[in-house]
């Protein structure tokens, strides 16, 4: 396996509000591909891979706690678009007593929103520092069209270059401007993909496929043969086909699936990234997401 030293996730970080139906309401830092980053940067530390998150913030006192958290888990920030008339975005996550959860947003004028849009100091040249690109359905969903489409473009022309970009299909059907939409941009996505993460609920949800079956078709068909698709507890289905007999256990405790898909990545990725084989990756990713969700919120110190 092809190792990587410089990973960079891209996607909205926001604060996120847990909590508040038990009247102990508290603010985290949290966010689909930045909770992927935060476990890559902690499963980096000691080794010579570094980790960088590429957003746009605000610059008001939560955003400022955002860049500080970053600092903490050992992200490096230096490819983040500052915007001063924007402020960063904000959630609700409602967790019922099976550990599923619900989200409520605010985040129409979130900063993300403006990533690689003009004037910009981040542009999409950024792409080029880095050999591993991850992204998700939802790091598509909040840009305007036209910067959606540069970004796919830009990430073609990368991966000519040498890059290797890794994408979920995270999906969140309010930001897209319709189905139709969230189901071109995927497919458009796929088409410039290496390493597919995605989840079997999204793809269904996405493309209305009623069936496990149905997805792997429709993913065999637009040429994805590495990565992993997330099955819940059933554990990743391999779609490079190149390991067999693999068992992965249920989690024995489950509190709050909030990060579930973003910490399998995570754990998946960075081996991925070390040189590690698909069954070391698959199961890695496994184990850390079976650990995540014994645990509230979405971020967990490992």
């Amino acid at each position: 396996m092809k190792p990587y030293s410089k990973i960079a996730c891209i996607g909205e970080v926001m604060i996120e509000i847990v909590g508040q139906q038990t009247g102990d309401a508290r603010l985290n830092v949290a966010g689909d591909s930045y909770n992927t980053a935060v476990y890559l940067a902690q499963l980096a530390r000691g080794t010579d891979c570094t980790v960088s998150y590429v957003t746009a913030l605000g610059q008001d006192t939560f955003s400022q706690r955002a860049v500080a958290d970053m600092g903490r888990f050992g992200i490096d920030t230096t490819h983040i678009e500052r915007r001063a008339e924007r402020n960063i975005g904000l959630y609700a996550i409602d967790t019922d007593d099976a550990g599923e959860r619900s989200f409520t947003y605010w985040r129409s004028e979130s900063a993300a929103r403006t990533l690689f849009s003009t004037p910009c100091t981040v542009g999409l040249d950024v792409l080029g520092d880095f050999d591993l690109v991850y992204l998700s359905g939802i790091t598509l969903a909040i840009l305007p069209a036209p910067v959606r489409k540069a970004l796919i473009d830009a990430l073609a022309i990368y991966r000519q270059a040498g890059g290797t970009v890794a994408y979920d299909s995270t999906h969140r059907p309010r930001l897209w401007e319709d189905a139709q939409t969230a189901i071109d941009v995927n497919n458009a996505m796929w088409a410039v993909t290496d390493i597919a993460v995605p989840s079997v609920d999204d793809e269904m949800a996405i493309h209305g496929d009623t069936t496990e079956g149905a997805v792997l078709a429709r993913l065999d068909a637009a040429g994805l043969t590495d990565g992993a698709l997330k099955r819940g507890p059933s554990g990743p289905f391999d779609l490079s086909r190149s390991t067999s007999g693999l068992r992965f256990a249920r989690a024995a405790n489950v509190v709050d699936t909030t990060a579930a898909g973003d910490s399998f990545n995570a754990g998946y990725l960075f081996q991925r990234a070390q040189g590690h084989d698909q069954a070391a990756a698959l199961q890695a990713g496994h184990d850390l997401a079976s650990r995540v969700i014994g645990h509230k919120g979405a971020i967990i110190d490992i």
